[in-house]
């Protein structure tokens, strides 16, 4: 209800997902400064410098800026690339373990629905660790109460779930279940999804230069108390305002960076990884519903020979 009010509103006047409250101090901060020197000039004190211009020249902070931003949005997309390969894989994979794996007794179709949602464990056990947060209650009911406990005991839940599937794997190839061209591709699949928990590890441990991040902040701080110096002569009683649409447009776009910068978190603009781990449990619960069986698919089809082509 609260996603179709916003909806309604313009995407102009939105405060959610906006950054309007983390810069919110600084932003009035520069305004009421910039009309402190407003008021001493008004006095006809010596406060308009329009040499103060040139002491950080606006296209060095606006590079730093753009180098600021793209990087953050080159580890968000990077991210969200991963995160896809992850549901692509864990379908594909999930598909191949239903329809390959030889069913003989009826404990069969119950292991293989534990794989198929061991794979949506994986995703969910990636969420958390990337969150660094512990194994919860997400993933009990997605895997049976050994297998949980034994989870929490672990430095890396992800990797012992992929360690699970893979086992599975193995043990139904020494069972004649799977032939080994399967095994191989099942296997492969596993391993990309292994490899992308371990790109969005890189993304999470690499963070921004500290010392990048707070000289950026500490210019963009001294740019913006410079400038009611350099504009109080043209501007008079408008220089607060200005000064604080200024520093709105260039600490919004320092926070949005670092906001996108870890895109694994729960800030408005960071990944839906929430939605996505409960698409791919959807996914599951379809797929297990379906019968693997092409006999009971094509039964009542034609044979080959009665089928014309021009029909």
């Amino acid at each position: 209800m609260a996603d179709d009010k916003a909806k309604k509103i313009p995407l102009v006047l939105q405060i959610k997902g906006s950054v309007l409250k983390t810069i919110a101090k600084n932003v009035i901060l520069c305004g009421v400064f910039g009309t402190i020197v407003s008021i001493l000039y008004y006095f006809k004190l010596p406060v308009s410098q329009p040499i103060l211009g040139s002491v950080i020249p606006s296209i060095v902070l606006g590079l730093l800026l753009v180098f600021r931003t793209n990087t953050a949005y080159e580890r968000f997309w990077e991210g969200r690339k991963s995160w896809g390969a992850i549901v692509n894989t864990t379908r594909n994979l999930a598909r191949q373990i239903w329809v390959s794996v030889e069913e003989v007794s009826p404990e069969d179709r119950k292991d293989k629905k534990t794989a198929l949602y061991l794979l949506v464990a994986f995703a969910v056990a990636t969420k958390l660790h990337l969150r660094e947060e512990p194994v919860n209650h997400e993933l009990k009911q997605l895997m049976p109460a050994s297998m949980y406990l034994e989870l929490k005991i672990m430095n890396n839940p992800p990797i012992e779930v992929a360690f699970w599937i893979g086992d599975y794997l193995q043990g139904q190839y020494n069972r004649n279940r799977l032939n080994s061209y399967q095994l191989i591709s099942m296997q492969e699949l596993l391993n990309n999804l292994v490899d992308n928990l371990g790109i969005c590890e890189r993304i999470l441990r690499t963070p921004m230069p500290l010392a990048y991040a707070i000289h950026l902040k500490q210019l963009l701080l001294l740019y913006c108390l410079l400038l009611p110096f350099q504009m109080v002569s043209s501007l008079g009683w408008w220089t607060g305002l200005i000064t604080a649409l200024v520093s709105f447009t260039l600490f919004g776009i320092e926070a949005i960076g670092l906001e996108i910068e870890n895109p694994f978190g729960y800030d408005a603009n960071d990944l839906p990884l929430d939605t996505i781990c409960q698409t791919m449990k959807r996914n599951i619960d379809d797929l297990t519903s379906l019968t693997p069986n092409m006999r009971s698919h094509f039964a009542n089809l034609p044979n080959s020979e009665d089928v014309s082509l021009g029909n």
